[in-house]
């Protein structure tokens, strides 16, 4: 096991928990007394890591978010205090890839310049574009499989000439041959749950991460079922951070975490329950 799904367990066993966080800083979104401030960006962002990181698994920054305010410095000092404060492992959220050499400085960029735990990066450019990022053997690489947003049937379930999607030959060649290092995570959304579960007949046991619950209106209960039979990292952001917009907008974010990890919890127990029955 990879150092990151290392991490993954340990947080998940010490907070009881199978929730990531998504920290997607949006200054529009963000209370008025930090969103004109010079350092805004991080004080949000920490305010939600400090009132959170007890109820977590992993915290997802969206690197677009951080970039497109300029804020890359931001990242790099939220990350670092994530890993000062807390035991809980951070994913990039950038989901990079392309020719072999670009890819090498995307890994760069994400493992040694912003010193994440895991990223995420996507397969259509082949395994050549993925080996950069799979060469960071105790780092998870998350690969896109089957997306939570609303068009990503229009290219994710198209049929291949044996029949199958092409979500599926992602996620057949992520539980095979890409695999050699054994650090592929797969992505596939909680607004999918038929695909969720089949993405799971094909992979085993290997960690899923699952956006699209919260804002996106994901079923939690539909999601953990489809999802049983191996690891989960179940995605939250704006059903989180946004869940106050005042001063005590980070105790807001607290409650709306335990209020989303337990009924993660909740869903498990039922099902083990109708298992055991």
């Amino acid at each position: 096991m990879v150092e990151f799904l290392d991490q993954v367990a340990a947080a998940e066993k010490r907070n009881k928990s199978f929730l990531c966080v998504g920290l997607d800083p949006d200054p529009e979104r963000m209370p008025s007394h930090l969103a004109g401030a010079a350092d805004g960006i991080f004080q949000f962002c920490r305010e939600i890591v400090d009132a959170t990181h007890d109820t977590v698994l992993a915290f997802k920054p969206q690197i677009a978010f951080f970039a497109a305010q300029g804020a890359e410095d931001q990242l790099r000092r939220l990350i670092g205090h994530i890993h000062d404060t807390t035991d809980v492992p951070v994913i990039l959220d950038a989901k990079r890839a392309d020719i072999t050499s670009t890819s090498a400085m995307y890994a760069r960029e994400a493992f040694e310049i912003y010193g994440a735990d895991a990223l995420t990066v996507n397969p259509y450019f082949g395994l050549d574009s993925l080996a950069p990022f799979l060469d960071y053997r105790d780092k998870g690489i998350i690969i896109l499989c089957r997306t939570s947003n609303p068009g990503s049937a229009e290219i994710q379930n198209l049929k291949t000439g044996d029949g199958g999607t092409v979500y599926e030959v992602v996620a057949r060649k992520a539980a095979g041959e890409w695999n050699g290092n054994g650090n592929i995570l797969l992505v596939s959304g909680a607004t999918h749950p038929g695909e969720l579960r089949r993405i799971r007949e094909i992979v085993g046991g290997m960690t899923l991460l699952i956006p699209g619950i919260g804002a996106q209106g994901g079923d939690v209960a539909a999601m953990v079922e489809s999802a049983r039979g191996g690891g989960v990292i179940i995605s939250s952001s704006r059903a989180v951070i946004y869940a106050g917009s005042d001063r005590k907008f980070a105790e807001a974010a607290r409650e709306a975490a335990l209020a989303t990890r337990n009924a993660i919890n909740d869903a498990l127990y039922a099902i083990c329950n109708d298992i055991r029955a």
